[in-house]
């Protein structure tokens, strides 16, 4: 949707983060709810229902973390209950007793991929956060509980990283990986915010600098994807497979800018380390300067070794995550590069993610920026990422205004 002329510029007004953020929930809510079971995790464009049996643990600790969210943020207690109906569905379903491990998949409500995975404890643990945040107080015993889980079968305390997954008997694989590292740091950060337990700082901030400060590297300061069971890069993992959903080959460029968002938090709290806004600075221009698409627009997925496009699709969280960073760096440093880029994504995120007719946004575009289908949140979306891009940018606008 074109702006209308004298439009404020997309995502700089209070009235009109605050009408993105309520129209994203409004797609979700209520028809994401199954009374019965959790939540729906597979929505058309226009909200419909499809795969009303399958469940993945992201969806359903992501909408736990929304609605959560949504009630801090709206101070509607019926956000509330619905979040923690959600959280019954996840500690009754995905919950696995005998081995203390959640499943991955549900069909009809039983396992069909039961595999541990540091992923999904990291998204457990940030939902818990979540509900802390939104005052379910009971929320701290799971919040402690999936942090021990994490630190007795994921943590390796002589990399000061964690490994990424187990077999049903939580005896690790030899894979490990950046991401799984880069989603525990996020939801340790937020369970320091929750909590003000100042063990999660301590381990987050000695992830990512065993990560970024200790020759993890590439020679051009990147962080690559995969690597083997003692941290060497694995460049042949899924090398014929750069458009895999969840492990793809190459340089994922909402990887390198969701780290510069954390590296970002972390030099705004106690112990900050001065290479942490240097890094996230240096990353977040290298990361955008070479992954914009001149012609078409948006952030590319993935680029290669030389930083040449290697996935051209455009997804959500990639161009989310980037419009988040740029607000940040440009309210942290006053500098006009950022605000411009911010001008550049939000634009771009405004005319062709934001789906103005039915709200929330779009999954992933083609690299001409059309729809593959008329899928809009299939599982593992739930507008996580749209709607804190939204609540960020919200804080930092009304700063603005009243500086």
């Amino acid at each position: 949707m074109p702006l209308s002329p004298g439009a404020p510029m997309p995502f700089t007004e209070p009235a009109q983060l605050q009408h993105q953020i309520a129209a994203t929930m409004a797609f979700y809510h209520p028809r994401c709810i199954d009374p019965q079971a959790g939540f729906f995790h597979y929505l058309t464009d226009d909200g419909q229902r499809y795969n009303r049996e399958r469940r993945h643990l992201l969806s359903s600790a992501g909408y736990i973390a929304i609605y959560a969210r949504h009630a801090a943020y709206s101070g509607d207690n019926e956000y509330l209950a619905w979040a923690r109906h959600g959280l019954r569905y996840l500690e009754t379903y995905h919950y696995q007793t005998r081995r203390q491990s959640y499943a991955w998949t549900l069909d009809h409500h039983r396992p069909d991929d039961a595999t541990p995975r540091c992923e999904g404890l990291a998204a457990i643990l940030l939902a818990y956060a979540a509900l802390l945040r939104a005052g379910a107080q009971e929320a701290s015993r799971g919040l402690t509980r999936v942090y021990h889980l994490l630190e007795t079968h994921f943590y390796e305390p002589h990399w000061q990283r964690y490994a990424d997954e187990a077999d049903p008997n939580w005896q690790l694989t030899d894979y490990r990986s950046q991401r799984a590292n880069l989603q525990v740091v996020e939801a340790l950060l937020d369970a320091y915010e929750a909590t003000q337990v100042s063990g999660y700082l301590t381990r987050a901030r000695d992830v990512a600098r065993s990560l970024w400060r200790q020759r993890m590297l590439l020679d051009d300061g990147w962080l690559w994807e995969h690597y083997d069971a003692d941290w060497q890069p694995d460049f042949t993992f899924h090398r014929d497979r750069p458009e895999d959903a969840f492990r793809p080959w190459g340089f994922q460029i909402g990887d390198q800018l969701k780290w510069a968002h954390q590296l970002i938090r972390l030099s705004c709290l106690e112990g900050a380390e001065s290479w942490m806004r240097e890094i996230a600075q240096r990353l977040f221009i290298e990361t955008v300067d070479s992954a914009w698409d001149t012609r078409h627009g948006g952030l590319m997925r993935s680029l290669d070794f030389n930083r040449l496009p290697l996935d051209r699709d455009k997804h959500y969280w990639v161009q989310a995550e980037a419009l988040a960073v740029a607000a940040w760096l440009g309210d942290l440093t006053g500098e006009a590069r950022y605000w411009r880029w911010f001008d550049r994504l939000g634009h771009y995120c405004w005319q062709v993610f934001v789906d103005h007719r039915h709200g929330a946004w779009f999954a992933t575009l083609t690299p001409e920026n059309r729809r593959y289908s008329r899928e809009k949140s299939p599982a593992g979306k739930t507008d996580q990422a749209s709607l804190m891009a939204c609540h960020a940018l919200l804080t930092i606008m009304r700063r603005r205004l009243a500086a």
